[in-house]
């Protein structure tokens, strides 16, 4: 349902447009995103710690994205209230879970660029021969993934406060005297999304042209699972980035143009939020994952039947000891007599 009614805001009219339970909607997939991201990465991080190696430079990077994932999803509880509702949460969780919030996006996509650029040297340069210096060169990056993100996080952290719409309404965004010059943002955005996203696809092109003319199918492997991963990260990324550049060149006019403009906004984010539950089920390419998991999920169940079994056996033999005995036992009372 539209409200075509205005109101006067300065030198323009703002148009006063609703769509009643559309937020319902993108409040339960945002928390439907959040219990599968919750289950699939903390599924993830238990394989990586109790049945891979963690020096394996590949299962590193996959920890740390599972890290970063998990960041992200923490702030999504805290985002579906605001939409369904209104910022409730105070100034400093305001500040807080915007931070965490950039730090999810800006770790993922440097560590993406990092794996990236991992499997470049190491497939197309066939460097560095030596596992312990690149193992040392992926430590390097993961710490400066994190350090970099929190960095540029801080910028966004302090850019928001918590605004009164009336008495009772709040909301928790940029405050209007940074909103006007939003030059450093976009050359921010620019630098940590699209500048990898060039890097990545050289890469691999480079990585993709080396291994097809290879007979290591183990290799093949790896990088498709990789190549998964990246392409998965700007699938879900890329429309939300790209949506939000033009609505710096765009404003739509009147109800109709407003109520387009917000479900294509929605969708993007939808999209781009459901990313951080996206790595856990392509991990699962991998048959070893595949096979870690269902071990994860069924070894209590295995060791209670296997202890049982051997119980069971046990039981039965000393039975059938038992019985042997005294049978013999019989037979020797019966040939004295």
């Amino acid at each position: 349902m539209e409200n075509n009614s205005s109101v006067s805001g300065g030198d323009h009219l703002v148009y006063l447009c609703d769509w009643p339970n559309f937020e319902t909607v993108i409040g339960a997939i945002f928390i439907l995103i959040f219990i599968l991201s919750v289950i699939g990465n903390s599924l993830i991080l238990c394989i990586l710690t109790c049945y891979e190696n963690l020096n394996d430079v590949t299962n590193l990077f996959f920890l740390n994205l599972a890290c970063s994932d998990l960041v992200f999803t923490i702030t999504l509880p805290f985002y579906t209230v605001y939409s369904l509702h209104h910022w409730v949460f105070g100034d400093v969780a305001c500040k807080f879970l915007t931070s965490a919030y950039f730090v999810g996006i800006y770790s993922s996509v440097i560590l993406l660029t990092a794996m990236t650029v991992d499997r470049f040297i190491t497939v197309v340069l066939n460097w560095p021969r030596n596992p312990v210096k690149r193992r040392r060169y992926a430590i390097g990056a993961c710490a400066g993934a994190w350090v970099i993100s929190i960095a540029s996080s801080l910028r966004d952290a302090m850019a928001v406060k918590v605004e009164a719409f009336d008495e009772n309404t709040f909301s928790c965004e940029a405050s209007s005297e940074t909103s006007e010059n939003n030059l450093d943002y976009y050359l921010q955005t620019s630098l940590l999304f699209f500048l990898p996203f060039a890097i990545i696809i050289f890469c691999y092109s480079a990585i993709l042209k080396t291994v097809l003319t290879t007979a290591n199918r183990q290799r093949r492997r790896t990088v498709v699972v990789v190549l998964c991963i990246v392409a998965a990260f700007f699938i879900c990324w890329g429309p939300y980035n790209t949506f939000i550049l033009i609505s710096t060149l765009y404003k739509p006019v009147g109800c109709y143009e407003e109520e387009r403009f917000y479900i294509a906004y929605s969708v993007c984010r939808v999209l781009a939020y459901s990313h951080c539950c996206m790595n856990a089920l392509l991990y699962m390419l991998s048959q070893k994952m595949r096979r870690h998991l269902l071990s994860l999920l069924h070894c209590e169940n295995t060791r209670r039947s296997i202890r049982d079994r051997g119980t069971g056996q046990s039981s039965s033999v000393i039975q059938n000891a038992a019985i042997t005995a005294q049978n013999s036992a019989d037979i020797l009372e019966l040939k004295s007599n």
